[in-house]
């Protein structure tokens, strides 16, 4: 086959691509998504008053802006990073919420530390609630940051599941009558963590190129 006929055959097998829309508009509607489907939950089974009396605790709302904030900056940041050349600078937006929703939970902890025993707590089904609410939102999240085809998918698996999991962690506010105590950080963080080692294990099948 000559070089003419050889590039006339491989020019008619092309298909247009589809350009994707921006990273932050693609992050904003996954959160956008989720949002709705957290909202309808929540007005249905989340006992809304017992929520607005807690949020009127300084710390308590605190807390709740910063893991809802580290929800949005990390799963935008994945979104960022999953499109190649993209600045490694993303991987600083979450810090600063992060830094503010362990802040404030560390602070609660240390002030119910002396009362301990006075606290109601579900510290297991608080790992249970995190760990199983982030499995359908990282299906959908990475299903999403796949179609990128990620050229260094550790740093979009380690901030993707950041956020499902900071996500998770914001919409267990809602169902957490209880003050926060050290065993309940304990088992938050572990289930963060839990979330995080699963999801950056399994990064490469997670966002094979589909």
């Amino acid at each position: 086959m000559q070089t003419e006929q050889l590039i006339h055959s491989l020019a008619q097998q092309l298909h247009p691509v589809r350009r994707m829309p921006a990273p932050a508009l693609r992050a904003l509607g996954w959160l956008g998504v989720i949002g709705a489907i957290g909202s309808g939950v929540v007005l249905r089974y989340a006992n809304l008053g017992l929520f607005a009396q807690r949020l009127q605790v300084p710390r308590i709302a605190l807390e709740c802006v910063g893991s809802s904030l580290t929800a949005i900056a990390a799963i935008i940041a994945a979104f960022e990073l999953s499109i190649p050349g993209r600045s490694r600078r993303w991987a600083w937006l979450p810090l600063a919420p992060l830094t503010l929703w362990l802040g404030a939970s560390g602070v609660g902890c240390w002030r119910n530390a002396l009362q301990r025993h006075e606290l109601g707590s579900d510290s297991p089904g608080c790992f249970i609630f995190i760990a199983s609410v982030s499995v359908p939102l990282a299906v959908a999240l990475f299903w999403m940051l796949r179609r990128a085809h990620p050229i260094a998918p550790l740093p979009v698996a380690l901030f993707g599941s950041l956020g499902v999991a900071a996500t998770a962690a914001s919409l267990l506010q809602f169902f957490h009558p209880f003050d926060i105590t050290l065993l309940d950080l304990a088992f938050h963080l572990a289930a963060v963590g839990f979330v995080i080692f699963i999801s950056t294990l399994l990064r490469r099948p997670l966002l094979a190129a589909p």
